[in-house]
């Protein structure tokens, strides 16, 4: 019988292909060579806070073995690895002088991942903010937007011909709702007044670390990552559609339009004056937010179909149930999803460099008798989410790379040890590493730089 050839969606020339991580999530040594407290050590000190009582305090003890971790990330074949800088290991104070001793560990990740050709990508900010600045009232007090520039442009300097793609804050949505409004992650406030005065300082504090990005000169580019979940209408009713627009202009256009259009979204800013005090928000404000970026990231993992639903929670609307399959996150996988948020995002800025900055799943990975780790769901959910990207790619979008969440299992937030995101098993006993069968797949993607259908 003659085999039918299998199609192949080639990616163009130069994509770049990764794995994306974050510090507090996989450094450990929490308390090592000077390092600050940030607020995730606080944060996870407290009983309740964080599932079975797990902290970062080790992690994944990459700040030990950061060396066996890009041999994996050699081995695997990517060519870009994104990962963040924790804030209080350079600051312990959050200001002041700087903790050479936790530079220095970043000079060495970095010095590794060009010898291995191995293109940084490198966030300043993944939610572990110094503690010494939470006293004050972290991101709610605008001092801090001051005290982020000085971090960025120390950082800047110190690495400022690496040619890096540069992210100033990642999803900051997460970070302002879950840290400042719902009180479930770091800092662990419940004040929406405060939120919104933090969600305004911390997208000023990117204009100004753009700003002094380009002062300063420095190779590389720079941009911010968003998390962008779709939120569809339920049904087509009028009161099902504009329910799913607020809480559409709450989590993704209340972050996107300050960068892109150089202003909030006025529905929803109308109705936060209605309910909530706001900061002042000026002119210039909107201008140093609006500093012209080099590329976006996007961080997409499921979406949402909304109902209204008066007196459910703030934005009065509630998710309807869908008969998708789901993840241990109970998240529906809708890879459509990512094609629609590219789609958009090119109109709203057209030719605008993008990457996807982190997509993934967390399934309950399970180690067989010949030590393998067969997670078929992840590859299959990666799989769909790759043709998607390629769709996108196909219809004009200038998508220039895609990281996958995550390179290994890690601490995940609130959820602890108990969430597996990783393409790499972490064992968090013995810190063993084992590639997982959709890590195995990523590999045969990368170097064919495509997926076969």
């Amino acid at each position: 019988m003659r085999k039918i050839p299998m199609l192949k969606l080639a990616f163009p020339k130069g994509f770049l292909w990764g794995a994306a991580t974050a510090a507090y999530q996989i450094e450990g040594a929490y308390n090592e060579d000077g390092k600050g407290e940030s607020i995730w050590d606080r944060f996870s000190m407290y009983s309740g806070n964080i599932k079975n009582g797990d902290t970062g305090k080790i992690a994944c003890d990459h700040y030990h073995l950061y060396e066996k971790d890009i041999e994996i990330m050699k081995e695997l074949g990517l060519n870009t690895y994104r990962f963040s800088i924790s804030w209080p290991r350079i600051f312990p104070d959050g200001k002041g002088k700087p903790n050479i001793k936790g530079l220095d560990f970043y000079k060495k990740l970095i010095g590794k991942l060009l010898e291995n050709n191995i293109k940084p990508s490198i966030t300043l900010y993944h939610w572990d903010l110094p503690q010494k600045l939470q006293d004050i009232g972290g991101w709610a007090n605008r001092e801090v937007v001051d005290y982020f520039e000085q971090y960025a442009g120390y950082v800047f300097n110190e690495f400022r011909d690496i040619n890096a793609l540069w992210v100033t804050h990642n999803e900051p949505a997460v970070s302002v709702m879950s840290g400042y409004w719902h009180g479930s992650f770091a800092p662990g406030v419940k004040d929406p007044s405060a939120a919104i005065a933090a969600s305004h300082n911390m997208l000023l504090s990117h204009g100004k670390a753009v700003q002094t990005f380009r002062k300063l000169g420095i190779s590389g580019e720079i941009g911010i990552v968003l998390n962008i979940w779709p939120n569809y209408p339920g049904t087509d009713k009028a009161e099902d559609i504009e329910a799913a627009n607020r809480v559409n202009e709450s989590s993704t256009n209340w972050y996107i339009d300050p960068i892109l259009k150089a202003k909030y979204p006025e529905n929803i800013l109308k109705f936060y004056k209605e309910k909530l005090i706001l900061p002042e928000i000026t002119d210039e404000d909107m201008k140093l937010i609006s500093q012209p970026i080099d590329f976006l990231g996007v961080n997409y993992y499921s979406s949402n179909f909304i109902k209204n639903s008066p007196g459910t929670g703030f934005f009065d609307a509630d998710c309807v149930p869908v008969y998708y399959a789901i993840t241990d996150f109970d998240w529906p996988i809708y890879p459509e999803g990512l094609y629609d948020v590219l789609i958009e995002i090119n109109k709203l800025s057209p030719g605008l460099k993008l990457f996807v900055a982190e997509n993934g799943a967390t399934f309950k990975d399970v180690i067989d008798r010949n030590g393998n780790i067969e997670d078929v769901q992840r590859l299959d959910y990666l799989h769909r989410h790759f043709a998607q990207a390629h769709r996108a790619i196909e219809a004009g979008v200038n998508l220039a790379g895609y990281y996958v969440w995550s390179l290994m299992d890690n601490f995940e937030w609130a959820q602890g040890f108990s969430k597996r995101f990783g393409i790499v098993y972490t064992d968090f006993k013995t810190q063993q590493r084992i590639i997982k069968k959709s890590g195995h797949w990523f590999k045969e993607v990368i170097n064919n730089n495509g997926i076969e259908l």
